[in-house]
């Protein structure tokens, strides 16, 4: 795992300041503080920079990317893990390869010329980011894994792209503008972003399981995008109707056995996180299987008992002989950390609990660990989420009788009424753009599209105004690819429309990757090894919800590793206490919203409205329904992290921040 970044000049003759290369990776050097590199190809306007986390082949100097291949023809900078990388190697090996380095990055020097980028792609497992240049066809490409598990932004100056790992790698180049636009700080305060954009005005993210290729022509750049992969469900007639359940229950047990065997794989110990759900529980219980010595897990806990879920968590590493570490976080710590952790995640957060993850790998590192498993992307593939069960009973049963189909639909509102104004809506939401390309609007995206009127009353009036005509639900849905939601059953459109959004951009960003590498962390979710998701895609409805039983197969495949009080229990959502749940918690989030957020520094930073924010928050202390509490409370960790984000980025002078980064490292060209 590692940090890359990088320069393509419209001018292949105009010159790459090496400095600049070194600085732009010493800005991330929380993702690679082993060492770094730097590469340019004179007279090409190429270069490369690299900032890396020693996991695979350790040695300093073999290991040092960037990469260049067939007299400098290639060149290439990779952030990620390849699993299963030894096999590929071995065969290209006896296929005549000479690779110079034991890295997995490797393959890909090797594979492209053989087979071309897609077919390359078809080879390559795990999470990956990587920009990849081909001087015989003149073009820079830049791919991202078929999940967006790891990051990669780029962005077009009056010279050429920039690229990187994270949005402040691409601020390090005095060229690149910083500045927050109206839809982006909009999408900000709802949560739920437009996938492949950012807050800040001309700033991309690669799509997940795209590619982006810039070939230079004398007219300038050509940017092509193109997806190369995508979650798949079959049509809902194709599903098998009256399904062998041993069946489906053996093949998701040895898939995610395989997932997790090959993420084993590292020449430094591997950790696992652990919660009390069956996610992360079933990856502890197969890595300590598979292992000789007791797996460290690490937990997070919090002082709110009804959030709380160290005591299951205990059970399991009791149950199958882990080591267990655990970290106990009250409201100070949560609060005292958040604005670190923006500057991390470069987006808003909800709920603290992506301050708490960053918390926790800070903890993994000072234990010397380097990597974890982790259970993220289990709730995406077997449909774990409450508001999956939501969709399932209101458009999946049509046979499902009504008394039974409104015993279940209570009984889910009332084991997750801590979560609704979060998890679940507090009253039910259509969009119109939305449920036209779906059918309905997923339940996953109302809590946070309902929150609409409220960011946009706490714009500033020309901001406000600039947004009057412009309908979230639209931007988001014109980027679903329509030939994969036709014709699928409504559970599967529901996971689908989850994964393209709030796993790319919330589990897998401010709760992922993010805040694990803010603290060179590596996070290695086995559930979204590519080859069991598309496995799973093909397991029959019924088998994913049974009746009111959520995860119902990948139940029954863990069930042997499972302590009963989990087996048996209802999926319950991992999130930190929202401040209003106590009077200290609510004090310190009031000491944030003084910090960044004063009427002053809110008409400093000319985003928002600073008395709509007061009246906002005012309302929050009156309110006294759980469900607007929950919402509101989201809203005002919104507008303290688009407060954050402003200081941080767009008036703090980042390219002389990366330059003494660089300085104070040593790091210099």
């Amino acid at each position: 795992m590692c940090g890359i970044a990088g320069i393509f000049h419209r001018d292949p003759s105009r010159p790459i300041e090496p400095q600049l290369l070194v600085n732009m990776a010493a800005i991330q050097h929380h993702r690679g503080p082993d060492g770094f590199g730097y590469k340019v190809l004179e007279n090409r306007g190429v270069g490369f920079s690299h900032a890396r986390l020693s996991i695979i082949d350790l040695n300093e100097s073999r290991g040092r990317q960037p990469f260049c291949a067939h007299e400098e023809k290639l060149m290439l900078t990779a952030n990620g893990e390849l699993y299963d990388y030894q096999r590929i190697r071995a065969q290209l090996t006896a296929d005549g390869a000479d690779f110079q380095t034991k890295s997995d990055s490797e393959i890909i020097l090797h594979l492209f010329p053989r087979m071309g980028l897609e077919k390359t792609l078809e080879q390559l497992r795990g999470e990956f980011a990587f920009a990849l240049y081909d001087n015989s066809d003149d073009c820079l490409y830049l791919v991202r894994d078929r999940f967006g598990i790891k990051p990669l932004y780029w962005t077009q100056t009056d010279n050429g792209i920039v690229f990187g790992s994270e949005l402040k790698v691409l601020f390090a180049h005095p060229e690149v503008k910083r500045e927050i636009d109206e839809e982006g700080l909009f999408h900000q305060l709802i949560q739920v972003m437009v996938p492949g954009s950012t807050a800040f005005k001309g700033i991309h993210q690669v799509k997940p399981g795209h590619i982006v290729k810039i070939k230079r022509s004398r007219n300038g750049l050509n940017v092509e995008q193109h997806k190369y992969w995508d979650i798949d469900f079959p049509q809902a007639d194709e599903h098998d109707i009256n399904p062998n359940e041993d069946y489906y229950i053996e093949a998701v047990r040895e898939k995610l056995l395989e997932a997790v065997q090959l993420r084993l794989t590292a020449d430094v110990p591997v950790g696992a996180y652990l919660s009390g759900g069956i996610d992360s529980c079933s990856i502890l219980g197969l890595s300590q299987a598979v292992s000789q010595d007791p797996v460290k897990a690490f937990t997070i806990g919090f002082d709110d008992k009804e959030y709380d879920e160290t005591p299951i968590a205990k059970e399991m590493a009791d149950k199958v002989g882990a080591d267990q570490h655990v970290l106990s976080l009250s409201a100070e710590h949560l609060y005292e950390n958040f604005e670190r952790t923006i500057w991390h995640t470069e987006r808003t957060i909800y709920n603290t609990l992506g301050v708490a993850k960053m918390l926790m790998s800070q903890e993994v590192n000072r234990v010397n660990y380097k990597v974890v498993l982790t259970g993220e992307g289990s709730d995406e593939l077997f449909a774990g989420y409450p508001s999956f069960r939501n969709d399932m009973f209101l458009y999946g049963l049509s046979d499902l009788d009504s008394q039974q189909r409104k015993i279940w639909k209570s009984s889910l509102e009332h084991n997750n009424s801590l979560f609704r104004g979060a998890m679940l809506p507090k009253e039910e939401y259509n969009s119109k753009a939305i449920s036209s390309f779906v059918g309905f609007t997923p339940t996953c995206l109302q809590p946070w599209l309902h929150c609409d009127s409220i960011a946009l009353s706490l714009l500033t009036n020309d901001r406000r105004q600039q947004l009057q005509d412009y309908d979230p639900g639209a931007a988001i849905a014109d980027t679903f690819d329509l030939s994969m939601l036709q014709g699928r059953h409504p559970l599967d459109k529901a996971q689908y429309v989850w994964i393209k959004t709030m796993l790319e951009g919330q589990i897998l960003t401010w709760g992922g990757d993010r805040v694990d590498m803010a603290n060179s962390m590596e996070a290695r979710p086995a559930f979204l090894d590519h080859h069991l998701a598309e496995f799973a895609t093909k397991v029959p409805p019924q088998l994913r919800i049974k009746g009111p039983v959520e995860k119902y197969v990948l139940k029954e495949a863990m069930k042997g590793l499972l302590p009963e009080t989990l087996y048996k229990r209802q999926k319950f959502a991992f999130m930190a206490p929202p401040a209003h749940r106590d009077e200290k918690k609510w004090q310190a989030l009031m000491t944030l919203v003084n910090e960044f957020a004063s009427s002053e520094q809110i008409n400093a930073a000319g985003l928002l409205d600073a008395k709509a924010v007061a009246a906002m928050i005012q309302q929050q202390g009156d309110s006294s329904e759980h469900h607007d509490r929950v919402q509101m409370d989201a809203v005002i960790n919104h507008v303290i992290g688009v407060q954050i984000m402003h200081q941080k980025f767009v008036a703090t002078d980042v390219p002389a921040q990366a330059a003494e980064q660089a300085k104070s490292l040593g790091w210099h060209a």
